[in-house]
């Protein structure tokens, strides 16, 4: 009875101190785990996504003030494409690239600029939104049903959340309403300043819910523009707080001569069911659009962009080009608008690494015969991303040199076109070494060409 008792007691010690043990070993590695864990998220500085031009997903609502210009636009689109509200993608929908609905879609993309509230605004009936502020859902895809021949920043995403970002705790996006630009000072801008306090206010929340951490901002194309303009509206303190780097991808920083495409004759991206001419009008009121000018600020003045028998425009000839084009209500905002925005480029001082492609055919000279502008030119191809001529895609190198303050590198990537950035693997590589050095203590070089 004894001995059966003490043998008892002996199993019962060994099982408690075994249990105990590996329940000693499990904390163990749940707390190595977790320490793990919270030391790799803790040295990650949070990004921030801002997308280009067409770059997000785009809400419309028409109300009854809506004229439709046909039965078709009356009854498009049909109400299983809108939620209880009304509510549609207007961007990205394929039934654009059908010629009845090409038209429904230009009219209600519009935009209007009033001269006596000096503002732009939608066109009478139509409301827009920009779908999930904030996250990255809507930038990854233009249209989530057609995802492969759609897609966006999805390659980037996936690149950034693979080293460990986590959408809403380390990782956010900023869409917005592309077709709107900006204004100077002393101009009223609504939605484009309305966006600019967004985009701070993603900052600091972004910043704050990481441990006070400076954000790191990656922008593709005209995203890049707003950004700059952010920074430079902003304080040099608030700067120093709340921005770590600022990667920009294919910026177009002295816009482009494509713009003068756009404007003349319509563009559609080679879209081939799509006639340019039915979405010219919508292209011509974009704000945006017209802040991509090719800047006289770094294009020559005595280099032509665009030659007809008649008449040659230089960048210094924007305001002659849009009254011959026959779009003369564009030379006042031009003017009082867009030129004031671009006379300088401002160097934020905040550390900047610029990720561009050259050595792809971009238009650099239009030649337009006696057919005039409604038809497409024929094109003198110089270098540049397809997209954006190489010349603003490195305006800021010559701009920033001898800024002191000003931490500048451009990566040059051959091969690469203006939205391939996106995907390709040797820009997605360069990205996150980028991305890699900033989350080290070593700081990168002052001005540097790779």
């Amino acid at each position: 009875m004894h001995n059966s008792s003490l043998t008892f007691l002996k199993l019962t010690f060994l099982f408690y101190y075994a249990t105990t043990t590996m329940l000693m070993l499990q904390l163990q590695v749940v707390c190595l785990a977790t320490s793990t864990i919270t030391s790799t998220t803790s040295t990650l500085h949070p990004i921030v996504l801002v997308p280009g031009n067409g770059g997000n997903q785009l809400e419309a609502r028409l109300t009854s003030e809506y004229k439709p210009s046909s039965l078709v636009c009356k009854a498009y689109p049909g109400p299983l494409h809108k939620d209880k509200e009304g509510w549609y993608r207007i961007w990205f929908d394929p039934s654009v690239l059908l010629a009845p609905y090409t038209k429904c879609f230009a009219e209600r993309m519009l935009l209007h600029y009033d001269i006596d509230s000096d503002d732009y605004h939608n066109a009478p009936g139509v409301e827009t939104r920009v779908p999930h502020f904030g996250s990255t859902q809507s930038l990854l895809y233009l249209d989530p049903n057609l995802k492969q021949i759609t897609v966006y920043m999805e390659p980037l995403v996936k690149s950034l959340e693979e080293i460990g970002y986590v959408e809403g705790k380390t990782l956010f996006g900023a869409p917005y309403d592309f077709r709107y630009g900006l204004a100077p000072e002393g101009h009223p801008c609504h939605v484009g300043s309305k966006y600019l306090q967004d985009l701070k206010n993603l900052i600091e929340q972004a910043s704050t819910s990481n441990g006070g951490k400076p954000v790191v901002i990656i922008s593709h194309s005209l995203g890049g523009l707003f950004v700059l303009h952010l920074l430079n509206r902003n304080t040099p303190s608030w700067r120093q707080k709340y921005i770590k780097h600022f990667i920009a991808l294919s910026t177009p920083w002295a816009g482009t001569v494509q713009e003068l495409l756009t404007f003349a004759s319509g563009y559609t991206l080679g879209v081939p069911l799509v006639k340019p001419l039915l979405v010219r009008q919508e292209q011509r009121s974009s704000e945006s659009n017209l802040w991509l000018m090719p800047s006289p600020r770094a294009f020559e003045q005595s280099k032509p962009l665009v030659i007809t028998p008649t008449a040659a425009y230089s960048a210094y000839d924007i305001p002659k080009f849009l009254n011959d084009i026959g779009f003369p209500q564009g030379v006042y905002p031009y003017k009082m608008r867009i030129l004031p925005l671009v006379e300088e480029l401002r160097a934020p001082q905040v550390p900047i690494t610029c990720i561009i492609g050259r050595g792809i055919n971009t238009a650099e000279t239009l030649f337009y015969d006696a057919k005039g502008f409604d038809k497409q030119p024929s094109i003198g191809w110089g270098d540049g991303d397809g997209t954006v001529n190489l010349l603003s895609l490195v305006a800021v190198e010559h701009e920033w040199i001898h800024e002191k303050n000003q931490s500048l590198k451009i990566v040059k990537l051959d091969g690469v076109t203006h939205t391939g950035i996106l995907t390709d693997p040797a820009s997605l590589d360069q990205i996150l070494r980028v991305i890699s050095d900033v989350n080290s203590p070593v700081v990168g070089l002052k001005h540097s060409v790779v």
